[in-house]
Parts: C-alpha cells; sequence; structure tokens
C-alpha cells in the first residue's frame, strides 16, 4: 500500500519522502550563553548580550498594538469574570449551562495592598497565554488510547476536536478588544507549550496553522475515512457513530450519527491578530511527550500501516507504570509491545506525514514565511536558534518589559523538565544585562514539575538542573516579577520569595482538559511603591450550550468542550482554588 504524500509546507516536508530513520541525529548543541533575540540574525557570545534597553523593532507587540480609540475602560465580555460554563446538576452525562462568573481575589502574599492604586496605576504590558492545546492527530498509529484500560485519564472521547477547539479559542482572544482590568490595548500572545501531542509532523503543521490561519484538514492517513479507535467496535472507547452500547454510552454519552466525517472536515482559521510567540513543551519535544528521539524502529512504526487499539487491563498497567515510574526513557518497552502484539494490530493506511519532527525542524517551521500570521518571524525563535541549536530566546515585551522563552525539555526522556547549565548561564546573565527593565519568565514546566535531570543525549557531561535552583535563580533578580507556566493542566499560583526579590509563578490549565482554559495577565504599576499582576481566564468562543444536531465547525467547538467536562471523574479540580483563578497578584516596586 502506498503511503499518503505530504501537502504540508515545504518546511516540514524535509526529507518527508522518507521516514525519520534514525531521530538519534538530533544535534542539539549547547549554545553555551547564548543571547537570542526576535531581531538577532546570529547567536552572540554571553558576555555580548545586549544592553538592558531593547531595540523598538517593527514587529514588537506593543508597537503593532492598535491605539485605544476612547479612554481606557475594563473590558470583561468573554471572560470568566461575565461567565463559566459549568455541568448542570445531576449525574451521569452532564450538560454543560452558562453559570456566574468568578470573581477576582487580591492576593497580598509579597506586598500589602494600599487603597486607591486603580486610579493611579499605569500598564506596562498586557499579553494573553495560552497553553498545553494539545493538537492531536487522534489516528496516529503510535498513540496510547489502549492505556485507558488501566486509568480514565489516559484517553479523551474528545480527542479528535483539538483543532476545532484550538481555532474556537484563538476567535475567542481575536474578540478580545482590550484588557480585562486596565482597558489597555493586548500586546501579544505567547503560548507556554505542548502545542502538539504525539511530535508529529501533521500536529505541528495544524498547530502553526491555527495560530497564523488558513485552512487544516485535521486528518491523516485514509484522505477519505476516519481510522482510529472511536469506529474500531472495541467497547472501551466511546463510538460516537455506532449504536453499540460502549462504556461511554453506558454513561450518557449521546450517539451522534457522522460525528467522525464530521471532525475529519476541512476546518478554517482566523489565525491571531496579535503578535505571537511560542515555547516549547516535552510534546512538542519527544515523541509521545516522554519518549527521547534516536530509535529508528518506533520512528518507522509512526508512520506505518499498523495501529494497536487495545492491551488487557493488566499489560496497561505495566506500560503505564514504565512511563510514569520514568521506567522506559528512550521507549525500548514500549518498542518491545508493539513488536510483541504485531498480529492483535489494525491495519491502517501509512502516512509519512505523521513522522517524529526534531528540534531543528521545529524551529524552523517557525520560521517559515507560510506560518507568520500576524508575526514576529520565527515567533520568537531566530535562525541562530538553528545554528546554536536551542529553543529559548529573549523578545522586548514593551518598553521597560522583557519576556523570556525557556526549554524546560530534557531531551533524555521523561515528562517531567529540568534546564541545563548552559541555558541557566545565559539566563542569570540576560537577567543581569536587562537588570533595568523588568522580566517575566515562560517556560512549559512548572517549578514542581521540573524533577527530571537524566542528562541530554546530545550533551551527557552537561549538569541539569531541577526547578528549586531555577526558583532561587530568579529570586536572585530583582526585576523578575512572573513566571508563567503550564504542564500540570492546572490552575495554581504560587508566590516566591527570593534573597534579593520576589515573584509570581502562574501556572495556567490546560485547553484540553475541562475546564479549557486560557489567561490575560496585565502587569500595572501602581504609583504606590507596588506592582499588580491581573490574571483573567479565559474560555474559547464556542457557546456554552451544545446542539447534538449541530456538526458544523462551531458546534463541534461547543461539544468538545462539553465532551472534555464529562471525560474525567477529577475534572472540577483543574480549574484550581478560587486564588488561582481570576486574581491580583501584588509586588514590592524594584
Amino acid at each position: 500500500m502506498s503511503r499518503t504524500r505530504s501537502v504540508t509546507s515545504s518546511v516540514l516536508g524535509v526529507d518527508r519522502r522518507t521516514v525519520l530513520a534514525a531521530t538519534a541525529a538530533v544535534s542539539v548543541s549547547a549554545g553555551v550563553g547564548y543571547a537570542l533575540r526576535p531581531t538577532d540574525s546570529e547567536a552572540a557570545p554571553a558576555a555580548q548580550v545586549p544592553a538592558a534597553r531593547p531595540e523598538p523593532a517593527a514587529a514588537g507587540p506593543r508597537a503593532s498594538a492598535a491605539p485605544a480609540a476612547a479612554p481606557l475602560a475594563p473590558f470583561t465580555k468573554g471572560t470568566t469574570l461575565a461567565s463559566v460554563a459549568a455541568p448542570r446538576p445531576g449525574s451521569g452525562y452532564r450538560r454543560l449551562d452558562s453559570q456566574p462568573g468568578w470573581g477576582r481575589v487580591v492576593r497580598g502574599d509579597l506586598a500589602a495592598p494600599k487603597s486607591g492604586r486603580a486610579g493611579r496605576r499605569t500598564t506596562l504590558a498586557a499579553f494573553v497565554q495560552l497553553t498545553d492545546l494539545h493538537l492531536i492527530d487522534s489516528q496516529h498509529p503510535m498513540r496510547l488510547e489502549y492505556l485507558r484500560a488501566a486509568s480514565e485519564i489516559s484517553w479523551r472521547p474528545h480527542e479528535a476536536l483539538t483543532v476545532q477547539g484550538a481555532v474556537s479559542l484563538v476567535e475567542r482572544v481575536n474578540a478580545l478588544r482590550a484588557a480585562p482590568v486596565t482597558g489597555a490595548p493586548l500586546d501579544f500572545v505567547v503560548t507556554t507549550g505542548d502545542n502538539t501531542d504525539n511530535n508529529a509532523r501533521t500536529e505541528l503543521d495544524w498547530y502553526l496553522t491555527v495560530m497564523s490561519g488558513g485552512r487544516i484538514t485535521p486528518n491523516s492517513g485514509d484522505p477519505r475515512h476516519y481510522e482510529g479507535v472511536q469506529n474500531s467496535g472495541v467497547p472501551l472507547y466511546w463510538q460516537p457513530d455506532s449504536a453499540s452500547r460502549d462504556a461511554y454510552k453506558q454513561r450518557g454519552f449521546p450517539r451522534l450519527d457522522g460525528f467522525l466525517a464530521a471532525a475529519i472536515r476541512e476546518v478554517r482559521s482566523p489565525g491571531l491578530t496579535l503578535p505571537w510567540y511560542s515555547t516549547v513543551g516535552n510534546h512538542d519535544a519527544m515523541p509521545l511527550g516522554c519518549y527521547a528521539h534516536g530509535d529508528s524502529w518506533l520512528a518507522e512504526y509512526a508512520v506505518g500501516g499498523r495501529k494497536l487499539m487495545e492491551l488487557t487491563p493488566a499489560e496497561a498497567v505495566r506500560l503505564q507504570r514504565s512511563i510514569s515510574e520514568d521506567r522506559d526513557p528512550r521507549g525500548t518497552v514500549l518498542r518491545d509491545l508493539l513488536k510483541s502484539t504485531a498480529r492483535a494490530q489494525r491495519a491502517v493506511t501509512p502516512d509519512e506525514r505523521r513522522a517524529p519532527y526534531t528540534p531543528a525542524e521545529h524551529v524552523r517551521a517557525h520560521l517559515d514565511p507560510v506560518y507568520r500570521g500576524a508575526g514576529p518571524v520565527g515567533h520568537g525563535y531566530t535562525r541562530a536558534n538553528l545554528e546554536a541549536g536551542t529553543q529559548y530566546y529573549s523578545f522586548p515585551i514593551a518598553e521597560n518589559v522583557l519576556g523570556i522563552s525557556l526549554d524546560t525539555t530534557d531531551p533524555g526522556g521523561h515528562y517531567n523538565g529540568s534546564i541545563g547549565t548552559a541555558q541557566l548561564t545565559w539566563l542569570d546573565a540576560t537577567l543581569r544585562a536587562h537588570r533595568d527593565q523588568y522580566a517575566v519568565v515562560f517556560s512549559h514546566h512548572t517549578s514542581e514539575s521540573m524533577s527530571n535531570t537524566r542528562p541530554d543525549p546530545a550533551h551527557p557531561r552537561e549538569r541539569r538542573h531541577e526547578g528549586a535552583e531555577l526558583v532561587a535563580l530568579l529570586g536572585r533578580h530583582r526585576n523578575v516579577v512572573a513566571w508563567v507556566n503550564g504542564h500540570i493542566h492546572r490552575n495554581d499560583i504560587t508566590p516566591h520569595r527570593g534573597s534579593a526579590g520576589s515573584f509570581w509563578e502562574v501556572s495556567t490549565a490546560s485547553h484540553v482538559e475541562f475546564p479549557q482554559l486560557a489567561r490575560v495577565v496585565e502587569l500595572v504599576d501602581n504609583k504606590d511603591g507596588t506592582l499588580s499582576v491581573h490574571t483573567t481566564l479565559i474560555e474559547s468562543a464556542a457557546p456554552h450550550r451544545t446542539d447534538f444536531g449541530d456538526l458544523s465547525q462551531t458546534g463541534l467547538a461547543s461539544l468538545y468542550r462539553e465532551l472534555s467536562a464529562n471525560a474525567r471523574s477529577d475534572g472540577a479540580r483543574l480549574s484550581g482554588e478560587a486564588r488561582d483563578r481570576n486574581t491580583e497578584l501584588l509586588l514590592k516596586r524594584r
């Protein structure tokens, strides 16, 4: 059977007609002390880090923001201050409805709030954080859906609709005419990783097109038919087009004739109207977010014509433990399992577009003019990143605010992260060079999830550093005000007191698990010796109420949210406490 040819952009077509025979060829050099900015064309040694004030660039967020046509005023429409989607009372499958919004909680853990600050404040920056979009090629042979036999959270019944859901989130961001608290223009959008799910080229193309604008067909393999677990007849999964009483229909999930055909139809994204920046997560860096590159057999399997769709509970538990207990960073257990179950696997259409992409290909794709959208070129990444083999950089947020995007993934394998000495040294030098500017740091992993210090195969002698060491470094710089991240799929806000300064760690829930949120962040000077970091959660633009008869792009985006609300029993905890949602976080002004 011939393999489906790629129709995606040329940059993702590098060697596309051949399988990635040896992804071990990924050469990610340390890039010791390199300062990488969107305006740089070459990497610069740490000793030559640019002066504190960044050059005003035409692609800079503040320069491209439209000026306010009227006096600034709060803009809460479309935010969770106004309303939130929530399940109706009852048991079994629960429909969603609109409920009153979440109020704002003032947190004085690091500085006491002073009266009258709302009338004095000036805006320093305002931006939108998206995180953990997890755009999923749900028919990909490497997916681990069969772990559903061991745990309900190992597979999601809404996985075929991630593209429709992400486009609806872009539509929401585009509809935000101003920042919710200050009414200031929004400067930019930043993702904090896990933009893709399987480290597949199909997903990378879909993500970049969602963000930049264009047409997407969220399908791979057979261009005419869906070939995945949701029409397999396996009762472990929701079979939406079938009358069979699968495990999900027994819980009240509906039968939706035509669902799978609708899920793989062409989708149109308007693209973000704001400049946007990209941060790498473990699912973007490694196959399945946990296996190091380098196994040519697994790379071949990813584009091949066989797919495993079910395991016994005992087999699923063994594989799940090998991942969660960090006993299989190179995918050896998975490879042996797939080889031993060859006869039980089902035939699917091979597709070379499903091949894993390397870090260099990840950066190169961002630099492709096809995906420029609202800019800037590279969305933070530069040709200097390609030359240095790095995926971290700094960029100007506003006149007095610097953004820093880190790479906290560990190329050695496993889903938790760490940071290498070279990058840590670069970060320290960058913060020192910009000591006269406030700094907002972005990464995928949280401080608590940076616990994996397995050596980078490309740099086995380089030390890896845990989250506590990164917290300590940030705390030594008085200009750091916030560290914004994701990974844990839960809203969580933590204050950190350092040796020289204090900052807030802001972790935001994913857009693949309910409640499917993103976050607007506003940094203001209260003109009283304090700063405030305002955080406001937003949902996608899709209606809260679903119509099972509406399988349009918008209807599927609504269904995406409702299915996610019914996918797992512990979903409510992911929204966090009130103190982790809509907040005002105070800091002492440096």
